[in-house]
């Protein structure tokens, strides 16, 4: 899998978690402190994405880091 398919991967599987979770980009990034377009673009799989963000993403949505990487 090249790395463009996985950071799309990683932000499918952060939208579905943010969507189970009934939130909005506008509130997960509230949530980490980034901004909605920031959260749009790792959704979209069109950046990628630091540790640290990838962290405080996991912990809003209340998930393991590891179960938002299905690769």
């Amino acid at each position: 899998m090249d790395t463009t398919k996985r950071r799309e991967a990683l932000g499918a599987a952060i939208r579905e978690r943010r969507m189970e979770q009934g939130l909005s980009q506008e509130r997960l990034a509230f949530m980490v402190g980034s901004s909605k377009a920031h959260i749009w673009r790792i959704e979209k799989g069109s950046v990628g994405v630091g540790l640290d963000d990838l962290c405080r993403i996991a912990d809003a949505l209340d998930t393991k880091v590891s179960e938002l990487m299905p690769f």
